[in-house]
């Protein structure tokens, strides 16, 4: 009785973590009047023949407030070039909210300094040790690590050595300090995505793939509120000049920065009655940290959350944490003075190690001094007072200073780096 058996198995190529295609080899009996052969012989075929799709997977480790917003930005457009991309990783409410799984809160590990890392380290070694476990079950086609490099860039040893893909998006400042870092970047990375335009230099001079992708922030600065509108939210007085407060995004720069920009009000109120104080306080920070330290201040401050571009744009000055927020100033065109203070500890083993001209982002974009820095000593509720009000009461000084933050705003090039990054992720994801 003439029969045909087969055997039909479809084995995806185990080289593509995508599952495009599959190969389907097919066995005849003789029988089958295919092929004329001994008894008990068999012919194959192999045929190429589209397979039951994959979603991509991306890993993403991001620990910090401004990541965490990078990364959330990120993945929307991910989402946009493939809707069935999976996302996990490491990151905050942004990145959970815009659709990521999240195996470990940034909250958790979030940490600066060099001596205050310690008290980390255990939970920072168990989210490594988690995501590495999840890589290896999940097989991602790439991870995009973003800035966070004391975590991230051992990390990308453990999962390079698993044969992922990484592609570095916003990239760790070792053009400023422990530059030695830049070899694991070289023996890791697949390439770098960077957003600060003279980093492209610096890794083309090092041998490693780059592409400036611009800033993301550029698509995401903007006021949605007009002046009279946030004062009357706030229960200020539109026709008085305001000062806005951005003390830091982490724990340990409330601790250090509030109580220095509480005096620092109270010496400016003394010679200015007229001025208005808020607050723009970041997510990741408990309202009760900075009211806390703010219990002892006369003068009446106020506090908002999720308002930072509104208070930035009408404020007449700005105190700005060193960071991510700097950059939001600038595209705001908000004069500022830039502070910073880390653990004395931790400033005196770290000074040694960095070698860049200037602190503030905006001033290392624009290469030059545009807006003035008060670091770690220098940092003294008399010396903000001092430089805000010099601002404040030179119009001149304060027109040169928006030009210049104009300029540092076209550095930072056109909108779309989100997609154009997410576009290089995708590349990565498919091969």
């Amino acid at each position: 009785m003439p029969f045909i058996e087969s055997c039909a198995t479809a084995v995806t190529n185990p080289c593509s973590r995508t599952g495009t295609y599959a190969i389907v080899r097919v066995f005849f009996c003789q029988k089958s009047g295919y092929v004329s052969s001994p008894i008990g012989s068999f012919y194959r075929a192999d045929v190429a023949v589209p397979s039951i799709r994959v979603r991509p997977q991306v890993l993403l480790s991001c620990g910090e407030a401004s990541g965490d917003l990078y990364a959330s930005e990120l993945v929307r457009e991910l989402r946009k070039l493939d809707h069935g991309v999976e996302c996990f990783g490491i990151g905050g409410e942004k990145l959970a909210g815009a659709g990521a799984e999240l195996q470990v809160r940034l909250e958790d590990i979030s940490v600066i300094g060099l001596v205050e890392v310690l008290g980390k380290l255990p939970a920072l070694w168990r989210a490594r040790n988690r995501l590495v476990e999840e890589a290896r079950r999940r097989r991602p086609g790439v991870a995009v690590l973003i800035d966070f490099s004391g975590f991230n860039l051992r990390l990308a040893q453990k999962l390079h050595a698993q044969g992922i893909p990484i592609l570095y998006y916003v990239s760790p400042q070792v053009w400023a300090w422990r530059r030695r870092r830049v070899r694991t970047l070289r023996e890791t990375a697949k390439k770098m995505l960077v957003i600060l335009p003279f980093e492209e230099a610096f890794y083309r001079s090092e041998g490693i793939p780059v592409t400036f992708v611009g800033h993301p922030l550029v698509d995401l600065v903007r006021s949605r509120e007009d002046r009279s509108t946030f004062c009357k939210r706030l229960e200020l007085d539109p026709d008085r000049p305001l000062v806005a407060l951005l003390p830091g995004s982490r724990h340990r720069e409330i601790e250090l920065h509030v109580p220095v920009l509480a005096a620092a009000v109270e010496r400016m109120r003394s010679k200015r009655p007229d001025l208005q104080f808020v607050v723009l306080k970041a997510p990741t920070i408990p309202l009760s940290e900075i009211e806390d330290r703010l219990s002892g201040t006369a003068s009446p401050v106020r506090i908002v959350e999720g308002r930072n571009h509104e208070g930035l744009a009408h404020a007449a000055v700005s105190l700005v944490a060193s960071g991510t927020a700097t950059v939001e100033a600038a595209l705001c065109g908000a004069p500022m003075v830039v502070v910073y203070r880390v653990g004395k500890l931790s400033y005196l083993l770290g000074k040694p190690f960095v070698r860049v001209p200037h602190y503030a982002m905006v001033n290392l974009i624009a290469e030059k001094a545009v807006v003035p820095e008060l670091m770690q000593d220098e940092m003294t509720g008399e010396a903000i007072a001092a430089k805000a009000l010099e601002i404040l009461e030179d119009p001149v000084a304060a027109e040169a200073m928006r030009q210049g933050l104009a300029e540092v705003k076209a550095r930072l090039g056109g909108g779309g780096a989100s997609r154009r990054a997410a576009q290089e992720v995708m590349a990565v994801a498919s091969s």
